[in-house]
């Protein structure tokens, strides 16, 4: 049993000290490269059809803070950047999920409804250019009641997901 255990001992060592080996180890799961230092995080501008006035601000800066908030990379402006995330929101969308029917006939109501984000990024590795991607990324939440009290909330919800969403994409490889 010594045996054993001074074996398996020596095995762990060789492989954790050997040069040839390289590993990427976080205990977030990112994969960001040791040689990637910056990133360039462009203004999202709100190209749907319904416009809320301070969602591109919002969605921008939640993408930015989630890069300083869980990686080592600077956030830069310029063209000499490792990496760049840029896009628009494309779809901003409010529709119903259930109808609930009236007294005396009147029209229906929308019982529940669900609002839906939808922003398509382009994420550029100018180190490593396959890991470069565009691609739509939506997210929807369902609500009742008048949107007007719930909508600030519902939209941090939503960029929190895609925020994560476009993060793990770029970062994780998923």
């Amino acid at each position: 049993m010594k045996r054993v255990t001074g074996l398996l001992i020596a095995l762990i060592g060789l492989v954790l000290v050997s040069p040839s080996c390289t590993y990427k180890l976080s205990l977030s799961g990112t994969s960001i490269p040791p040689n990637m230092k910056t990133i360039r995080v462009d203004f999202f501008e709100n190209n749907a059809a319904l416009v809320v006035n301070n969602l591109s601000t919002q969605f921008t800066e939640a993408l930015k803070d989630r890069i300083r908030n869980t990686t080592r990379l600077s956030i830069v402006r310029g063209e000499e950047a490792d990496a760049v995330l840029s896009g628009s929101i494309t779809d901003y969308n409010i529709t119903p999920v259930s109808i609930n029917a009236t007294a005396n006939n009147v029209a229906p109501i929308a019982g529940a409804s669900q609002l839906t984000i939808t922003v398509n990024v382009k994420y550029v590795d100018n180190l490593n250019k396959k890991n470069s991607f565009e691609q739509p990324f939506s997210k929807a939440l369902p609500f009742s009641g008048d949107i007007n009290t719930q909508e600030q909330t519902l939209i941090a919800a939503i960029n929190k997901q895609i925020t994560e969403d476009i993060f793990n994409k770029a970062f994780e490889n998923w």
